[in-house]
């Protein structure tokens, strides 16, 4: 296989379980250059992580033809520019979610990333976790029969002290949303890769007392899918002290339940099915970073893999474009007290 090199572009909070997977990734992918406008936060990753090189220099990373690829971890209203510079300099692109604070600039870089023929892939690591991934291959097979319902529950909490007071969080022209596409969006996406399509909602949303921010941090929405099966969208950053996150299917010859990452699954028969839970996955509670790095590095894996195999990453642009039109028709249904349709693809 050939050895990658990249560079990455933002060391804010996300970078370290990314750092720590280029460090396992060692053999196929060498950092040449961890760049970050601030000079304090170059300083930190330095310390943090020595033996990947920093600079206060993009453009010259951007100009070196060693350099194939770039992670690309800057806040999501800086999505568009990094990741077009990234794009029209030849280098493939791994994007932190979401993708972008609107969906038309969302487009915009996937359409940018397309003309000039390089891959984006987004890491979306909750795709990666085995109860999903199995899931799957049931739902795929027809063992549970005709899906009646499919919810999503998502109780998470973050304090306004030390999160919400940090400068720009839940700023709609910084993050552009609150739960749903910030917290929420790595189990909404690996629920909407469950699911058949979903065709309409109706929901409302709103910023609860609990919170002093601009997005929602509260979501109810019930929603009905192309296969004729209804359920509900449950969301929030409110419920102290977090909850696991929940995913529900009501089938024909059974139910199937994640709840964060085990699998049930109860089939009429009287057969089950378990996967258990990884004690060692957090996230839902005050510190969003409580979890280990083995799924980013999956994903990572595979991004590397689509590159030396000329596909798609597991995640690509317009696959995670389905939650952020998901998540749109939510909202627009929520502001305007009536049903939308969700657009799809």
């Amino acid at each position: 296989m050939t050895k990658h090199r990249m560079g990455i572009v933002g060391l804010g909070m996300a970078v370290t379980p990314h750092a720590k997977s280029l460090m396992d990734l060692a053999d196929r992918v060498e950092v040449a250059g961890a760049y970050n406008r601030g000079e304090e936060r170059r300083k930190a990753f330095a310390e943090k992580f020595p033996q990947f090189p920093v600079t206060d220099d993009l453009d010259s990373l951007l100009a070196d033809s060693s350099i194939d690829c770039m992670l690309v971890l800057t806040t999501p209203d800086n999505h568009l520019e990094t990741v077009t510079k990234c794009a029209q300099a030849g280098k493939h692109v791994l994007l932190e979610k979401p993708l972008e604070i609107t969906t038309k600039r969302s487009v915009e870089m996937i359409q940018a990333c397309r003309d000039a023929g390089v891959t984006l892939g987004i890491v979306l690591q909750h795709r990666r976790r085995p109860g999903g991934i199995r899931l799957r291959e049931i739902l795929k097979s027809g063992k549970l029969g005709r899906v009646a319902g499919a919810s999503v529950f998502v109780p998470n909490w973050r304090p306004q002290i030390g999160y919400y007071d940090q400068p720009g969080r839940g700023d709609k022209l910084r993050d552009g949303g609150g739960v749903l596409i910030t917290q929420g969006i790595h189990t909404i996406d690996v629920f909407l890769s469950l699911t058949a399509q979903p065709v309409e909602v109706t929901a409302y949303a709103q910023t609860s007392p609990v919170h002093q921010m601009e997005t929602e941090d509260i979501v109810a929405a019930s929603v009905r899918y192309e296969d004729g099966s209804i359920g509900v969208v449950d969301a929030t950053t409110t419920a102290y002290p977090g909850f696991p996150e929940r995913i529900q299917f009501y089938c024909e010859k059974g139910s199937a339940v994640i709840t964060g990452t085990e699998l049930k699954v109860a089939y009429h028969d009287g057969e089950r099915e378990v996967i258990e839970a990884d004690p060692a996955v957090g996230g839902t509670g005050a510190d969003p970073m409580d979890f280990p790095h083995d799924h980013h590095r999956e994903i990572m894996a595979d991004f590397l893999d689509a590159l030396d195999e000329g596909r798609d990453p597991l995640i690509s642009g317009e696959e995670a474009l389905k939650t952020h039109r998901f998540a749109d028709a939510i909202l627009q249904s929520a502001e305007q007290g009536r049903p939308v349709a969700v657009v799809k693809g």
